[in-house]
């Protein structure tokens, strides 16, 4: 969803303020947008393609 949402050039606190955490502790909660960075970077990070280290 967090996708979806920065998609639609949407800024972190937006995205935050949409999202809702379902699980654990702080269910029902919104994420802070520091969370929402990290979340992003990390999916960001997963689907980057390598970078070729061949010589």
């Amino acid at each position: 969803m967090a996708l979806h949402l920065r998609q639609q050039n949407l800024s972190l606190r937006d995205i935050a303020a949409r999202l809702v955490i379902t699980k654990r502790k702080k269910k029902g909660r919104h994420p802070s947008p520091a969370t929402v960075l990290r979340m992003l970077r990390e999916d960001d990070e997963a689907t980057a393609t390598p970078a070729s280290t061949m010589d």
